[in-house]
């Protein structure tokens, strides 16, 4: 118990400081997106500096980044849908265009006051997905802002929040599963109403009556290779050597994988890889891989 307590601590310190070291080189939203839809629901507010969506009974609202990315370290503070929030999913994800897409997806599944968000990630290569992981928080993230982060480098992608990570899945290739290297992907983000499906299961469903729903952004950091006209802004090299490139070699040290296994053990509430069920060929091949 006084370890996780610690471990909490440092946690929290941690939030607190990559919280604002990313003050600094936060895009304008006013520059750096587009709105998708929503018409007039979603809103760029504070000179640029905040975006809100907006979810009420005649539609959700969403925006994606002007740039497309092949690989980078993406950072968004986030403050979540507050109080009776059953039924609405904040989603904030990489993606590429066409049928055989490329993704990596936080979504976060609403739920009644006083019960928790379920964070869902997973990972799409060439359409495929399946890949599942859900995680409950050490926080109220509706409560004030957190920094979900995306690390995609040619070697693994990490899921982070408040600079802590969550989730890594590496790439397998010479065991044969798929990895997203060659398809550029935007971020983007949306709010909308699934409560066939997002709340128990589709159990409980959105009360309009606490509508409009509205998530909040701030302090989007791009650290990436731009995508644009067939060409990476990190040139032809496989490995940039600029210092603000550092994220494209980055892996888990020992501390990492420490906090990484810590959050995996306590705060995840559901892994594909341990649900055979869903599996009765066998599980996919990276669930048994060491790699």
């Amino acid at each position: 118990m006084a370890s996780s307590a610690v471990l909490s601590s440092n946690l929290l310190l941690i939030s607190l400081l990559f919280g604002s070291l990313l003050i600094a080189s936060a895009a304008n939203f006013h520059q750096a997106v587009d709105i998708t839809f929503g018409d007039g629901r979603a809103q760029i507010l504070n000179n640029g500096d905040l975006l809100t969506l907006s979810l009420d009974q005649a539609s959700g609202s969403g925006f994606r980044s002007r740039n497309e990315y092949l690989y980078g370290k993406i950072d968004m503070q986030i403050k979540l849908v507050s109080g009776n929030s059953a039924g609405t999913v904040t989603a904030y994800y990489l993606r590429s265009e066409g049928s055989a897409w490329d993704e990596i997806d936080f979504e976060f599944l609403g739920n009644l006051s006083g019960d928790p968000y379920t964070l869902h990630t997973n990972v799409f290569s060439q359409g495929k997905g399946d890949r599942e992981q859900q995680f409950r928080l050490w926080f109220d993230p509706t409560a004030d802002f957190h920094t979900y982060s995306i690390l995609w480098n040619p070697q693994r992608i990490v899921f982070y929040v408040d600079g802590t990570p969550i989730r890594e899945f590496k790439n397998m290739e010479s065991i044969g599963v798929a990895f997203p290297k060659n398809q550029a992907m935007r971020l983007q983000s949306s709010l909308w109403n699934a409560d066939d499906w997002a709340t128990r299961g589709g159990l409980v469903k959105t009360d309009w009556s606490n509508a409009p729903f509205t998530a909040s952004y701030r302090n989007f950091n791009e650290n990436a290779c731009v995508w644009l006209s067939g060409q990476s802004s990190c040139g032809s090299s496989s490995s940039p050597a600029a210092d603000d490139k550092s994220w494209f070699s980055q892996e888990l040290d020992s501390d990492s994988q420490g906090k990484l296994n810590w959050v995996q053990k306590n705060y995840m509430i559901y892994n594909y890889c341990a649900d055979a069920k869903r599996f009765p060929q066998g599980l996919p091949p990276e669930c048994n891989a060491t790699a």
